[in-house]
């Protein structure tokens, strides 16, 4: 039998001795991470579903899983078997998860999930729906995590502090500036679960998340004091002795529902609904009135520093002659050489392992050959992986931590004849990564507001990419950030934030053909004052990368004359910016990479 359908059955058996009809998972863990520790894959562990972002529900009867379109190519395979309905997240004539429980959840019925990992926002509309239908909410339920034998254990990786001078700013400094937002809030203290936002303001690391330097713990701010959250085994007498000079006090991490249960700061609690648990909303909301508004920390941390912004300008330079190295490689090597999806992921890791600095990777290598490109979170393993042929496209999509920098970036590789269809595509993908890049608008405009830039050459084709177009960035964080974003769709749920000086984010249009091919062409952008008029104070993007795009695929008649003088401009200065860095003969290659169109 299926291990999945195992794993179910067992549930389903659980469910009913404990009179629970239906069980809903999330791919949370306790803080609302968008990439959790082994520990806390308990969906995927009960659906077989390895993308980042699901939901999971069933009855006695059947199962149903949402995901959203970058991950539908992958969840159609790891979904057969199973028996689990796949829920197309957006697509027409496909209900919310929260559409499907206000039809299919009954007055009498109980409806169970671990609220530790459900968000406020979310946790709050079930409980309204179930309420409404007069049905009941078991949200202290872990029956599932229970049932995981030889479930790993809870990461403890050590911690480590960063110095003012890589940072920029004490945690003091940052501790004074969330303090003054709750003086002008009228707000006693601020509650913190993201996991970033408090390796932000304490100025230290940690790596219990793959690729994530951060490390589990929460945090309470007041007027006068700091409470931080830690596993008792990560605090060694060096982060004590920080933590008491910068005047934050020690607590077991495991003590933090008996203390918030416990807390009261005599005014308001501050807290964001989307990332704190709906576990610790219900357990703060017994001693405290709630304000509800996203963390300052959120928005302090999205704009990085002077001292941040030259570390990071320097590594993306560093971390583009890495991609370049590699691009000539794999020129250099492909049809001489047997090489898989597997090869190329460990040439540009190792390429990267070896810069002064590197601490990890900023997120597991994606290498997708032909057809696989088109799954835009495709993982090769070694169970499952495609040789590289002198033909189609070979995307990379990767990035590094360094002690000065996180880096995000991809190209798509022409690895022999493609078809013009391909060089359509790809000419399109570049067209629209650079027309965002060369952008102005006017202060207070969002993501959604330029998001057109990069979408319309390919909308005039009548293709769409089923994600955003960009991203924040950490700095020696995690690779995906907010509160900024670029996305064309309004999403009532997410709050939209202005562009502002200093904002890290990436560029990544692209096009994904099911059972052909996938390109993306990605850079990083730093959002900066322009010129000011009298109608306003503009804006623009600094381009960060230097990575020359693939010129054996794109084709002329297929751009315009703006689009072609911006690729010109743009290898130019790839050149300019990279060529002291290589050898001879890889400073002569890149010449001719980067020549005029």
């Amino acid at each position: 039998m299926n291990e999945v359908l195992k794993r179910i059955g067992a549930l389903r058996k659980s469910m009913a001795d404990l009179k629970i009809d239906w069980y809903f998972m999330t791919s949370d863990d306790y803080h609302s991470s968008e990439y959790v520790s082994d520990y806390f894959k308990v969906r995927e562990h009960f659906s077989g579903f390895t993308g980042d972002n699901a939901y999971l529900l069933l009855d006695k009867d059947s199962a149903y899983m949402w995901t959203d379109g970058r991950y539908f190519i992958q969840a159609e395979g790891e979904l057969k078997g199973t028996t689990i309905n796949l829920m197309r997240m957006g697509e027409e004539g496909v209900p919310t998860v929260t559409e499907f429980i206000k039809a299919n959840v009954k007055k009498g019925m109980t409806l169970a999930f671990d609220g530790r990992c459900v968000s406020t926002s979310l946790g709050k509309k079930i409980k309204k729906i179930l309420e409404a239908n007069k049905a009941k909410l078991n949200y202290e339920d872990d029956t599932a995590a229970k049932l995981w034998k030889d479930r790993p254990s809870l990461p403890d990786a050590p911690l480590y502090i960063l110095k003012d001078e890589t940072t920029g700013e004490s945690c003091t400094s940052k501790l004074k500036r969330v303090r003054k937002v709750l003086k002008d809030s009228d707000a006693g203290a601020l509650l913190l679960s993201k996991l970033d936002d408090i390796a932000w303001l304490t100025n230290m690391r940690g790596n219990d998340i793959e690729c994530n330097p951060v490390f589990l713990s929460y945090m309470i701010v007041t007027e006068k004091e700091a409470y931080l959250f830690l596993r008792k085994c990560v605090v060694t007498k060096k982060i004590k002795t920080y933590l008491d000079s910068v005047g934050v006090t020690v607590i077991d991490y495991d003590a933090f529902f008996k203390f918030l249960s416990e807390f009261s700061c005599g005014k308001k609690l501050m807290l964001e609904e989307n990332s704190v648990s709906f576990a610790a909303f219900m357990c703060a909301g017994k001693g405290s009135e709630i304000l509800n508004m996203a963390n300052p920390t959120t928005y302090m941390k999205a704009v990085k520093n002077k001292t941040e912004l030259k570390h990071i300008r320097e590594i993306c330079v560093t971390d583009s002659v890495c991609m370049i190295k590699f691009m000539y490689w794999l020129k250099a090597s492909i049809g001489k050489e047997k090489l898989s999806e597997l090869d190329a992921a460990a040439k540009i890791d190792g390429l990267r392992s070896k810069v002064k600095g590197f601490i990890e990777l900023s997120f597991p290598t994606i290498a997708g050959y032909g057809p696989n490109a088109a799954m835009m979170h495709y993982s090769a393993t070694e169970k499952s992986f495609a040789y590289l042929k002198p033909e189609n496209f070979l995307l990379v999509d990767s990035g590094g931590q360094y002690e000065n920098g996180t880096t995000d970036v991809t190209r798509t590789f022409v690895l022999g004849p493609v078809t013009d269809e391909m060089k359509l595509h790809f000419s399109k993908v570049a067209a629209g990564m650079l027309a965002l890049a060369d952008a102005r608008f006017l202060y207070g405009c969002t993501g959604r507001n330029v998001d057109i830039l990069a979408r319309l050459p390919l909308w005039e084709l009548g293709i769409d990419y089923k994600c955003g177009t960009g991203h924040g960035i950490g700095y020696i964080l995690n690779v995906h950030e907010g509160p900024h974003g670029i996305r064309w769709k309004y999403n009532p749920d997410v709050n939209e934030a202005v562009l502002e000086d200093g904002m890290l984010m990436s560029d990544e249009p692209g096009v994904y053909i099911e059972g052909s091919h996938g390109i993306r062409t990605e850079n990083m952008l730093l959002s900066v004052k322009a010129e000011k008029t009298p109608d306003g104070q503009f804006m623009k993007f600094e381009q960060l990368t230097w990575i020359p795009i693939d010129r054996e695929a794109l084709d002329k008649k297929y751009l315009s004359e703006k689009d072609i003088k911006r690729i010109n401009d743009y290898h130019k200065k790839v050149y300019q910016k990279t060529f002291r860095f290589l050898t001879e003969s890889e400073r002569k290659w890149l010449k001719e990479q980067t020549k005029p169109l």
